[in-house]
């Protein structure tokens, strides 16, 4: 009678749909498991190629976690995804751009680079800073006791505007980040060699996470942040301006994408009006992956994320004879979103709060 009483509640938990899903994991890690040994055996890759594809990876990864910040902190925060996140990371190094552009020409560039990167910085997080506050007390505060489903509208809405302000305002071409002849070329440690302008991103990204990390646990701002987050009421009875709370993390998010979208045009030499799509939903892919409202899962999703999508393609896919693999290099990212949220739906590192908040 126990057992059969056992089954009973196992049969109640499983539903179809949870059968199927398990199925198309269980099918994908086959997959994956099969092309990864194929690949390895076949030895097409060397270990310095491997070597250059784990960098690589670091590096958009890097980028991906600082987008990521703004993400899961406004989540954790309001729980509610600011998908106009992504002109904000646009908005910072397209301004920028210009400045930039006048540092090359006047020679500024080459003779001080260091200083014109550091102006090139506090320009793109200036700008994205002020982008990320308006929205906050123009689009988003206004709706604060609206229904869920209204901000997100709003959300979308604001970054259409946002994207199309950008093009009215400085075009639709594509503008050439100029090149910063001193981050070129590449370092060479031994047998390892690495570009400068990787390891300047991985860098720099590490240094602005660890700095962000350490503001939210270990400051005053930090930790009324984090009681606003875990309760507004509470919070507010406490003396803490929630308003103000809630003003700060859109202002964090909103310097962490500024900052990102400089290595990003340090990486991939330019910007666009619409350069914020793809990395929006990348960086919004590694905030879920990492555990939505989570910053070190942010952090962890963005770097797993950039390794996927850096190593993913020949790994897995070369194994299986798929012609120009890395064209699917996306294909892989989502893929591997889909396993973790079929075997762990809150994610590497969830939330634990995450269905009470819900």
């Amino acid at each position: 009678m126990a057992l059969e009483a056992k089954i009973a509640r196992l049969r109640d938990r499983i539903t179809p749909t949870d059968l199927v899903m398990w199925l198309l994991g269980g099918s994908l890690m086959i997959l994956i498991l099969y092309g990864s040994t194929a690949t390895l055996i076949s030895g097409r890759y060397t270990l310095m190629q491997w070597i250059d594809f784990v960098i690589f990876g670091l590096a958009q990864g890097s980028i991906y976690a600082l987008i990521a910040m703004g993400y899961t902190m406004v989540y954790g925060i309001l729980r509610m995804i600011n998908f106009a996140h992504s002109e904000v990371f646009m908005s910072g190094p397209y301004t920028a751009y210009y400045v930039a552009a006048a540092f090359h020409k006047n020679g500024m560039l080459a003779s001080y680079p260091l200083l014109s990167l550091v102006l090139i910085f506090i320009v793109s997080m200036a700008v994205s800073t002020l982008i990320a506050y308006l929205l906050e007390r123009i689009a988003y505060r206004p709706l604060r006791t609206a229904p869920r489903l209204v901000p997100l509208i709003t959300a979308i809405g604001a970054s259409f505007f946002l994207q199309y302000l950008f093009r009215g305002l400085y075009g639709s071409g594509f503008q050439a980040y100029p090149v910063i002849k001193s981050i070129e070329g590449q370092w060479v440690l031994g047998s390892l060699r690495i570009l400068k302008f990787q390891a300047v991103v991985i860098v720099a990204a590490a240094l602005l996470m660890v700095a962000l990390y350490l503001f939210v646990q270990k400051t005053r701002v930090g930790k009324a942040i984090r009681s606003v987050s875990e309760d507004k009421e509470a919070s507010a009875l406490m003396g803490i301006d929630v308003d103000r709370m809630i003003s700060i993390t859109f202002i964090i998010g909103g310097m962490a994408a500024g900052a990102a979208g400089v290595l990003y045009a340090l990486m991939f030499k330019q910007v666009h009006f619409f350069m914020g799509f793809i990395p929006g939903i990348k960086a919004f892919t590694a905030a879920v992956l990492g555990g939505i409202g989570n910053i070190p899962g942010a952090m962890l999703g963005g770097i797993l994320l950039g390794l996927v999508e850096s190593v993913g393609p020949s790994l897995f896919l070369d194994g299986l004879g798929i012609v120009a693999p890395y064209q699917l290099k996306d294909a892989i990212a989502f893929t591997v979103l889909v396993l973790v949220l079929i075997f762990r739906p809150t994610g590497i590192l969830g939330e634990r709060l995450a269905v009470k908040k819900a």
